[in-house]
């Protein structure tokens, strides 16, 4: 199969089949917002859940939050982000466009274009000067002195100033996890890559807090679990890598970062790649979908010195107390789900179902558990008691605790039918027919192999549970 996934196509896609719009379209949009449809939300909200089953479920060593967007002022003075969380911004007096400093060689000025891109010898640039992203907002209804608060660039923050609160309430000791998944913002000065990088953002971000001397040991053990959970997932390995940071990237609180990165088709790679500025028709870039961090103990200490409170562990067993080290796995849902959908895209020629004529079909070969419908039920015509039957068959299956949401499509021939199902990654295909009035059994078709077998409506729910739970390896690899 042929890798001819290109950004163009998935948000052609995302538009077409409802799972992601620009936000505002009708008023002109705002730049880099989007809104999710239908299929997107239950997309990622299976992204989502998978990842609170990998941090939760299957494990009993962390447990959840859900922090506050808005948090006291001092909490980002605390950590860093009100002094130091900058990025080095120009305005062009040619076209009164503001440009990271650092990005210019990946930018070029629209009113005076130059023949090589990324040339900036026409722009008219102003000096560099920081620009903190934080979005700043107000308490109350004036603004006035003190009422000043910021909208959260990260949900790491809300979990540490928590660390006291869930030590005493959890009855966990370290090595133990805090996770969260929620909303963040960052002003960021250029965004783009449809929703690669936004302004509003979602996290699923997990602070592990270990002994100092623990902290080695367990930063390689997340480096591999947290790699291992989009292989599970479906992504190819080949698409991924782990990338350590360079000593002059590391964040001022890491003694050590990597980061999982996926080669997803978008111009211009990290700097210092090979491929760095290919274009979208190339195989891909790499860019990072999450960072596995050691932040030492830099985040309690700071808190406990600016709030006065002691947020230490005391072990009983030695009487030592100590101020964990943090292992912080910090991945990006909207980047995750946009990872998800690139690698399940794909395109081959096949004969029309029911034609016999070639076609070329779309269908995103998305992993059981992640596809947002995980069966359609299709009466193959819409008269003969066919549409009765297959509610029924849609009733009992909906109701079925553990398989997923599923569909029930009526509209139009079977073939068009399956193709929409297809383009939106139903894994399968329920068509109830003249035979399944006089035998009460479907046809099941398999969206990958395209494969067609027939089962007893009253077994549907059981085998269609069972496959959805079952280990799973993307088509593409076979």
């Amino acid at each position: 199969m042929a890798d001819v996934v290109t950004m163009d196509r998935i948000v052609a896609l995302c538009k077409r089949r409802g799972f992601i719009f620009p936000s505002s379209e009708i008023y002109g949009g705002v730049g880099s917002t989007y809104d999710f449809g239908h299929y997107g939300v239950l997309l990622k909200g299976n992204v989502k859940a998978e990842w609170w089953r990998a941090m939760l479920q299957e494990r009993d060593d962390v447990v959840a939050l859900d922090s506050a967007i808005l948090q006291h002022p001092r909490v980002w003075e605390a950590s860093g982000h009100l002094a130091g969380f900058t990025d080095p911004l120009v305005d062009c007096r040619a076209c009164g466009q503001r440009f990271r400093a650092d990005q210019l060689s990946e930018l070029q000025c629209p009113k005076k274009p130059s023949k090589h891109p990324g040339e900036h010898s026409e722009c008219d640039l102003t000096e560099a000067r920081d620009f903190n992203l934080m979005f700043e907002t107000t308490i109350g209804p004036v603004k006035e002195s003190g009422s000043v608060a910021y909208l959260r660039p990260e949900t790491a923050q809300g979990i540490f100033i928590n660390f006291k609160n869930v030590l005493q309430f959890s009855r966990k000791k370290p090595p133990f996890g805090i996770a969260q998944v929620g909303k963040s913002f960052r002003n960021e000065i250029t965004p783009g890559n449809f929703i690669f990088r936004t302004r509003e953002f979602e996290q699923m971000e997990m602070e592990f807090f270990v002994a100092p001397d623990e902290a080695p040991r367990w930063h390689d053990y997340w480096l591999k679990q947290r790699f291992g959970w989009y292989v599970d997932l479906g992504i190819r390995p080949d698409h991924l890598r782990l990338r350590a940071h360079d000593p002059d990237e590391l964040s001022h609180y890491s003694a050590g970062t990597s980061d999982v990165e996926y080669l997803f088709p978008l111009t211009h790679s990290r700097k210092g790649d090979p491929d760095e500025g290919a274009g979208e028709a190339a195989a891909g870039n790499w860019w990072e979908l999450e960072g596995i961090a050691n932040r030492t103990d830099f985040d309690l200490t700071a808190h406990a010195e600016h709030s006065g409170e002691k947020l230490e562990y005391f072990d009983q067993a030695s009487g030592q107390r100590y101020v964990p080290y943090v292992i912080e796995p910090a991945a990006g849902t909207d980047r995750a789900t946009l990872a998800f959908l690139v690698d399940a895209y794909d395109e081959e020629e096949v004969a029309r179902e029911g034609a016999g004529q070639g076609e070329t079909r779309t269908v995103l070969r998305l992993h059981p558990r992640l596809a947002p419908i995980k069966a359609a039920v299709l009466p193959l015509v819409s008269k003969d008691g066919q549409p009765e039957l297959a509610r029924e068959v849609f009733a009992t299956l909906r109701a079925r605790v553990g398989l997923g949401m599923v569909e029930y499509d009526e509209g139009g021939a079977i073939g068009k039918r399956y193709r929409r199902q297809d383009e939106i990654g139903t894994p399968w295909c329920l068509t109830v027919d003249h035979q399944s009035l006089e035998d009460n059994t479907v046809t099941v078709r398999d969206r990958d192999s395209l494969t067609q077998e027939r089962l007893p409506i009253d077994e549907l729910a059981d085998v269609l549970t069972e496959r959805v739970q079952a280990p799973w390896t993307t088509p593409k690899l076979a």
